[in-house]
């Protein structure tokens, strides 16, 4: 049987409420080149049962039309007026939502476990088609299911948010939603209060050679965490995280992989939260919803990776952590000498990203967090990478979920 979806035309949710216009500017780490994308995700709400479904989607508006109340800027459009320097005019149009139904219950699509058997197109929200997908700020669709669960897509631009901005605004729109006479975060704009500093010359346009890649999800168990952490801390009476454990051991394994000559180099990149790094400049980081992220990482030879164990591999990986917060401190101070937002794009790096402690799965527009969140971003096909996620929720008691693009 063919699972379809219908979706209805998009349609604009305004704030509830009267808002500031203007433009506001954004910051020097939204503004790079690294961040100029959408990020689409879907988060999966199952049901025990039927129910009345109306009622659950109209107080999912709402809490859109309330939460761009607080955060305003959301409700505008992504404007150019000077080349290379973006910003948001507060226009409060608001953002695009689009309801859809499905054909099925989600048991019969699987829940939504990869591989979709719903192509992620039906899934996801896209504007009219003389709206410009890039100048919007974030997107939304509802699918209903027949057995009474919900799959919301959301489309957000990097631009404006990280991952962790967009989850705050998205649990301020359930706190609406559930009756929260304001949001539990006060939001914080402030993009201007980051510093700009001058910019280290840039190399050559880089270039890219795209990949037909495969895309697995994998799962790793929690037991053979468990071990290599054991094994860590017996050797170097150091604890390690959960992200350093499987971070090491596919960026081993993919080295062994891929069967680099001996000498050849292979990258691994990662990016980690800077928010608390930024307490003398912003009045509340908790509430800051903007781009708080560096890159940091390493190189070695293939060689290297493949005779390292996993416990030298996971101190290198802690290294590089370690080291990251005075890169970016150099760098808002301007002593930075070369662009580390530059990643080599290649065959030979890695890129990591861990969306498990995001904040997406903790989002409740009213009926319930999520059992699942997944990105949907398989279009990137220029670097290999792997996305950290929390498993459907009947499996998070054994392991890990890594999506995969190899």
């Amino acid at each position: 049987m063919a699972l379809t979806v219908t979706k209805s035309p998009p349609a604009l949710i305004p704030p509830a409420g009267p808002t500031p216009g203007g433009s506001l500017p954004l910051s020097s780490i939204d503004k790079t080149a690294a961040v100029r994308v959408s990020v689409d995700f879907i988060q999966v709400f199952p049901a025990d049962a039927p129910r009345d479904q109306g009622p659950l989607v109209a107080t999912m508006r709402e809490g859109f039309a309330k939460a761009l109340v607080h955060y305003y800027p959301v409700a505008g459009r992504i404007a150019e007026p000077v080349q290379g320097e973006p910003e948001v005019e507060c226009t409060g149009e608001g953002v695009w939502f689009v309801e859809a139904d499905a054909s099925c219950s989600l048991e019969e699509a699987r829940n939504l476990e990869r591989p979709l058997s719903i192509p992620k197109e039906e899934l996801l929200p896209r504007p009219p088609a003389d709206v410009r997908l890039e100048d919007t700020v974030l997107l939304a669709q509802i699918t209903k299911f027949t057995c009474g669960g919900f799959a919301v897509g959301i489309c957000f631009s990097h631009l404006v948010f990280d991952g962790q901005g967009a989850a705050q605004f998205l649990k301020a729109v359930g706190e609406m939603a559930r009756g929260l006479p304001e949001p539990s975060l006060k939001p914080i704009w402030e993009r201007d209060a980051i510093p700009n500093p001058p910019k280290p010359p840039l190399g050559p346009p880089p270039s890219f050679t795209a990949f037909n890649f495969e895309k697995p999800v994998v799962e790793i168990s929690l037991d053979s965490i468990k071990r290599v952490k054991d094994q860590v801390a017996s050797e170097t009476s150091q604890k390690c995280s959960t992200f350093d454990v499987v971070t090491a051991m596919i960026f081993k394994c993919r080295a062994l992989a891929i069967g680099f000559a001996p000498d050849a180099e292979v990258r691994l990149g990662f990016a980690a939260g800077t928010r608390h790094l930024l307490n003398d400049k912003l009045s509340s980081v908790e509430g800051y919803y903007g781009n708080c992220v560096y890159p940091g990482g390493l190189t070695k030879t293939s060689q290297e990776v493949k005779e390292a164990s996993l416990v030298e591999i996971v101190t290198a990986i802690r290294e590089a952590k370690d080291a990251l917060s005075t890169r970016f401190l150099d760098w808002m101070s301007g002593g930075a000498k070369e662009n580390h937002y530059n990643v080599s794009l290649d065959y030979g790096t890695l890129i990591v990203t861990d969306w498990s402690h995001v904040g997406f799965n903790e989002v409740d527009y009213g009926f319930g967090e999520p059992g699942y969140v997944f990105t949907m971003n398989d279009d990137v096909n220029i670097v290999p990478s792997v996305v950290y996620l929390k498993p459907p929720k009947p499996k998070q008691a054994s392991g890990w979920c890594c999506m995969e693009k190899k």
